[in-house]
């Protein structure tokens, strides 16, 4: 089998809440469970969802977004992360043909669909109804005759007569049940503020949830049709995505390391207070020339020996704002490196930690600003410029990103900002001061390597610094 031909199928449901996180794991796991490699993939820029992928598959979950990405660039991403797997299976996000606000389909679930040329199976929720659901499917299955609507799984169903309804409706559609769920509250997932809550929080339930899905998966659903379905998808004609090939012409630099100094170390912010984070990340950064070490805010006192770059990507420090204020060794520590002069790139999550104080609780101090929850959520995606060179990006950079959060920073920006957004809204924020970049906006780097290159050669030229201090000393 030829990486393109890799079978695949694309989970989605004509909107929120009809149970495709559910489904998509309980597949992925069930799958995994029976000896396929599962290769487990997100539309859109979910940061949740992938991380029960991951435990239901063993593999890196990853992000298929064609508003941060490109739509360029998602069957290369696709390829590249499905490499060596069995079976891929990609959870959609919203309603099948719900994108990114105002620009059509852009970002949506059929569009991934139709770039990947994957056919879909269609997660119905059916507990209010029965004849209905067959005019639903028929609604979803002809609006785009492009998306190929290929199955059904019914969840939520309530009784054995029930499903007879569904079913017998269903058999005058030309789409195929190739499942049906019981109501069950056996295997949930619990969620708060936004959204989920990460598997880093609750391992041990989430282990026990992600099993209980497998089973009811196992015991609703086709399997052997789904399968069979997922393997009649045609090559698709691209190349997986490099991040070594993406590096050189972004950043024109050799990405190899430095001769004189050796790989720099970025330590990567992790554990349950820091979990967001895509693949592609790391997999740049050591593709750019740097060894990557993770570390956990809330128990490590130090950062990695050698540390010469930080990233801190998004997360929950308002759920442990306590533990990360009381880890002050550790706080002094980030706050001694940025003060170095040495690359610090924060999102979210990252920014907050740099903050004076979050909820009160003193934090790194690192940047002139407080932080603190409110119960007003911004979330959409932006669309953001460099305003000037910093550790993160040249001037006239021009990246997509998103915003989510229930938090707010006081002042919003510094003097000089992150970013200067320009669209949906015009406004600055975030913070670049020294070798630091702080900002609310989650960015994927595969959109924009140079990001990474220039953070490494940051770091490189950081370690190149402080080998000659020391050697003058």
């Amino acid at each position: 089998m030829s990486t393109g031909a890799i079978p695949r199928l694309v989970i989605a449901a004509p909107s929120s809440g009809a149970g495709k996180t559910t489904v998509a794991t309980g597949l992925m796991a069930a799958f995994a469970e029976a000896g396929l490699v599962v290769s487990p993939h997100k539309v859109g820029p979910d940061y949740i969802d992938p991380g029960y992928h991951s435990l239901a598959t063993g593999r890196p979950g990853r992000n298929l977004d064609a508003y941060l990405c490109g739509p360029g660039r998602i069957a290369p991403l696709f390829l590249h992360g499905a490499a060596g797997a069995d079976l891929a299976l990609v959870e959609g996000v919203m309603g099948l043909f719900d994108g990114a606000s105002g620009m059509g389909e852009l970002s949506s679930t059929a569009q991934v669909a139709k770039l990947l040329r994957a056919p879909v199976v269609l997660v119905v929720d059916a507990s209010s109804q029965s004849r209905s659901v067959a005019a639903l499917v028929h609604g979803f299955a002809s609006w785009d005759p492009e998306v190929r609507l290929a199955g059904v799984i019914l969840n939520k169903v309530g009784s054995d007569r029930h499903e007879e309804l569904l079913r017998e409706a269903m058999d005058s559609s030309g789409v195929p049940v190739l499942g049906a769920l019981r109501r069950d509250g056996r295997a949930g997932t619990p969620s708060r503020h936004l959204g989920l809550v990460p598997v880093a929080e609750r391992r041990t339930e989430a282990v026990e949830s992600v099993a209980e899905l497998a089973a009811r998966v196992r015991e609703g659903c086709d399997l052997a049709a789904l399968l069979a379905l997922a393997r009649t998808v045609p090559e698709l004609p691209d190349a997986p995505w490099d991040p070594a090939a993406e590096l050189a012409p972004a950043t024109g630099t050799d990405t190899s390391g430095t001769a004189d100094s050796g790989r720099p170390l970025i330590a990567v912010a992790g554990g349950a207070a820091f979990t967001f984070s895509y693949a592609e990340h790391a997999e740049l950064l050591a593709a750019a020339g740097a060894d990557v070490a993770p570390f956990d805010p809330l128990r490590d006192e130090r950062l990695p020996p050698g540390t010469q770059g930080l990233v801190i990507g998004g997360g929950f420090p308002e759920m442990y704002a306590p533990d990360l204020s009381a880890n002050a060794p550790l706080r002094a520590a980030v706050a001694a490196l940025a003060a170095s002069g040495a690359p610090v790139s924060a999102e979210c999550a990252g920014l907050l930690y740099l903050s004076r104080s979050l909820d009160g609780k003193p934090m790194c101090g690192v940047l002139p600003a407080e932080s603190r929850m409110t119960a007003r959520l911004t979330l959409g995606y932006r669309e953001a410029v460099a305003l000037r060179d910093n550790a993160l990006a040249a001037a006239g950079t021009r990246v997509r990103g998103h915003e989510f959060h229930r938090t707010v920073l006081e002042p919003g920006a510094g003097a000089d900002p992150a970013w200067g957004l320009t669209h949906p809204e015009r406004r600055v924020e975030g913070f670049v001061s020294g070798g630091v970049h702080a900002s609310y906006l989650h960015v994927h780097w595969a959109a924009e390597p140079s990001l990474a290159g220039r953070l490494v050669a940051g770091a490189a030229a950081a370690a190149r610094d402080g080998g000659a201090r020391s050697a003058a000393r």
